[in-house]
């Protein structure tokens, strides 16, 4: 293996040095403070697959248990591929097996992690005493529910000299400003079209869609609005939309295919507003990528609403939003997304957080059942505010002081901006 040294005088710069040389993959074998500054030594990742072609001596063996015989048992797989290797001569390094180098690749990723979480220990105590206002700044972000990737980027953008007050100022600021909000017209009841809303299961589709239909019919007339449903999996979900058609006044059409829903949009061509409820499910289910298509294949647009719930964790939202703004078929935008169930929500923050990150338009927002109170067009400076006034609850969810350093140990250096995510 090729190891090599690196000096720095800080270990923020002796990392990037580490990874222009060896990259993202390198693995750190120790680090330690010099005269002026920090040495560590690395290797790179793929020098790691040279370890398959090195050779140790053979442990010694007792002439007495050679001399036994084993039992006569029924011989593993993995038996009888030591059996047909064949015996190390003496004097020559017998090759290592696979599960010696899993071994060995195992202990150094351990190792690799021991090591990167002291590191991140040392920079988040030099960042401390270097400036100890961006760091109570960054508890607040996470203590928000942001993640450390939109954190990082919020802190590498701070203007210099800030401290905590006027630093939190301008966090706020840029968050409401990267916040996409619809203004204050309703752009899909004013502007009209065919509209589909999905979603993963349970974040309150078919309510939405009865909301949309409601507030249109207050404003243009039931005449003007249809509602259509392709969920025929769940048992009543068809008549749950018939029921609030029937109290609204707007006819309710059940969506069989693909041809099924042409026949029907080319009929409905002069209304003014059509909503779809589509199916349910999850953002790893393959037929998420045919319902798209189903929606695309018809010759008209159809434009998508995404539905996140704000009960559900970061790291989902992510997935979930990653999965449904495929642009594979160009028939079928994505137009934005409507934030669901912030009444049942501890926090707002991780929500926000991938609806900026994604750089998603945010039409409305929902808080409750009742068909079509519960539903408000967003407050980017509400919304900002709420996040931060929730997030002074401690939970058991909540950091303490010395984690701090382990959530935020992957990339000290800046990081990459995603999507332009933050302008100030």
């Amino acid at each position: 293996m090729n190891v090599r040294k690196f000096y720095a005088s800080t270990t923020r710069e002796a990392l990037k040095q580490v990874r222009d040389a060896l990259g993202v993959d390198a693995i750190i074998l120790s680090n330690r403070q010099v005269v002026g500054g920090i040495e560590i030594m690395a290797v790179a990742d793929r020098d790691v697959d040279s370890l398959a072609a090195a050779g140790v001596p053979p442990p010694p063996r007792s002439p007495k248990l050679q001399a036994q015989p084993e039992p006569a048992r029924a011989a593993s797989p993995e038996r009888k591929k030591q059996a047909s290797a064949p015996a190390p001569v003496a004097g020559q390094e017998a090759p290592l097996t696979d599960g010696v180098i899993k071994d060995i690749i195992k202990e150094i990723k351990f190792l690799r992690g021991m090591v990167e979480g002291q590191l991140a220990g040392f920079a988040w105590g030099d960042l401390q005493r270097r400036d100890p206002a961006k760091v109570e700044i960054l508890r607040t972000l996470l203590a928000v529910g942001l993640s450390p990737t939109l954190s990082r980027q919020l802190l590498d953008r701070l203007p210099a000299d800030s401290d905590f007050n006027k630093g939190l100022r301008w966090v706020k600021a840029a968050l409401t400003h990267n916040l996409r909000v619809a203004g204050t017209e309703d752009a899909v009841v004013d502007q009209g079209g065919i509209y589909a809303l999905v979603g993963p299961t349970g974040v309150g589709k078919t309510t939405t869609v009865a909301k949309l239909a409601a507030r249109c019919t207050l404003k243009h007339g039931a005449s003007k609005v249809v509602m259509l449903t392709t969920d025929s999996y769940r048992i009543g979900a068809h008549e749950q939309l018939r029921i609030y058609g029937k109290i609204l006044g707007v006819p309710v059409y059940a969506i069989k295919d693909e041809s099924d829903l042409q026949l029907t949009l080319s009929d409905l061509r002069h209304k003014h507003l059509v909503l779809i409820d589509t199916v349910g499910m999850s953002q790893r289910d393959r037929r998420v990528a045919e319902q798209i298509e189903m929606l695309s294949g018809n010759g008209r647009k159809v434009r998508r609403l995404l539905l996140l719930s704000a009960t559900s964790q970061g790291d989902t939202l992510d997935e979930v939003v990653r999965t449904y703004e495929t642009g594979a078929f160009p028939d079928s935008e994505m137009a934005g997304c409507i934030l669901t169930k912030i009444d049942e929500a501890v926090s707002v923050g991780n929500v926000l957080d991938v609806i900026i990150r994604h750089r998603l338009m945010l039409h409305f927002v929902t808080n409750g059942q009742r068909v079509p109170e519960d539903m408000h067009l967003p407050n980017a400076h509400y919304l900002i505010d709420r996040a931060f006034k929730m997030a002074q609850a401690q939970t058991p969810f909540s950091l303490q002081e010395a984690e701090y350093p382990l959530v935020m140990a992957e990339g000290y250096a800046p990081a990459e901006p995603v999507r332009e995510a933050v302008r100030g």
